[in-house]
């Protein structure tokens, strides 16, 4: 492979924008020429603006084939460092405007797999058409994501928040209870104090084996046991439709179930001692990107407070 002609002392300071979006749309579409042609350039002055920001950064950021094109190992860490400046640009082209950036660039957003198939997939495509300059990256995980690290946008987190550097915006409450099959219920009796699940078959999820409740005499704490615990909300909730055992779930997972009759609540005598909620989460900024706001704006408006779920569960149990 040629080396890459270095810039001269001039053109070092002539960080051209347009050729920085030129390069992360060629980036995103593998095509320098579909790239050049949603800027209006022709593939000759496409490939050669890109050639230019090489040599202004004496680095080659892309593979080219006759067919497609792909990051360098350089091009990758330019890409994230890329997008960054192109929404501060927008960040500040709003900020002397009257604020109505367009909402543009790649969005990476992490969220708890099963939440997000549930709740967020089914209105991606509604998102990206309302807003077309925006790509959106959705990451699917029950892992706890450095969003910094992984250079993510957005993340979506379910239950209490432990302290970061992370500004959060709550989006809708998480509603909790403690349910199970009836079938459940018919072969091993009904818990009437939350004493009494220490002689049920409790699912648990990872290990939180302590479910708080409130009680007259007070708050109290109870260790349940059981012999299926996993990290998987989607296991337990199949656990709890085969008639095996009793968890406590969130709403937004079990609500369906709920509505039906295939699950049905215990111990609603005794509120969880734990106020949760959904919040979208996002690292601390000087400018935080219309994209991101859109994202987490349509969100919110999307689930409502109280959210749909519950409402829909709510209306059928009046």
């Amino acid at each position: 492979m040629d080396p890459i002609p270095q810039a001269s002392p001039d053109e070092r300071d002539r960080l051209d924008l347009l050729d920085v979006a030129l390069f992360v749309r060629a980036a995103l579409l593998a095509n320098v020429s579909a790239a050049g042609r949603e800027f209006g350039l022709s593939p000759a002055v496409a490939s050669a603006r890109i050639a230019s920001l090489e040599r202004l950064l004496g680095a080659r950021l892309l593979h080219r084939t006759t067919r497609r094109v792909s990051l360098t190992q350089e091009g990758e860490v330019f890409m994230t460092r890329a997008e960054t400046l192109l929404d501060a640009a927008a960040a500040a082209r709003a900020s002397v405007g009257r604020g109505q950036a367009e909402p543009q660039g790649r969005l990476r957003v992490s969220m708890p797999s099963s939440f997000g198939r549930q709740h967020v997939s089914p209105v991606i495509a509604q998102f990206l058409r309302r807003y077309p300059g925006v790509s959106v990256d959705l990451r699917l995980t029950d892992k706890i994501v450095d969003l910094v690290d992984a250079g993510v946008d957005v993340g979506i987190r379910l239950g209490a928040l432990k302290d970061s550097t992370l500004i959060a915006r709550r989006l809708a409450a998480n509603r909790r209870v403690i349910c199970c099959a009836p079938s459940y219920l018919k072969e091993h009796g009904t818990p009437h104090h939350p004493s009494d699940l220490a002689q049920h078959e409790c699912v648990i999820l990872s290990d939180q084996r302590d479910w708080s409740f409130v009680t007259p005499a007070g708050p109290l704490t109870v260790r349940v046991g059981g012999r299926l615990a996993t990290d998987n909300g989607e296991v337990i909730r199949d656990a709890l439709l085969a008639g095996f055992g009793i968890a406590l779930k969130s709403t937004w997972d079990v609500a369906p179930y709920l509505r039906s009759g295939e699950l049905v609540t215990v111990l609603d005598a005794y509120p969880l001692g734990e106020t949760v909620a959904i919040w979208a989460v996002y690292p601390s900024r000087a400018f935080v990107p219309p994209k991101t706001v859109a994202f987490i704006d349509f969100l919110a408006a999307h689930f409502g407070d109280p959210p749909y779920w519950d409402i829909e569960r709510d209306r059928e149990a009046s």
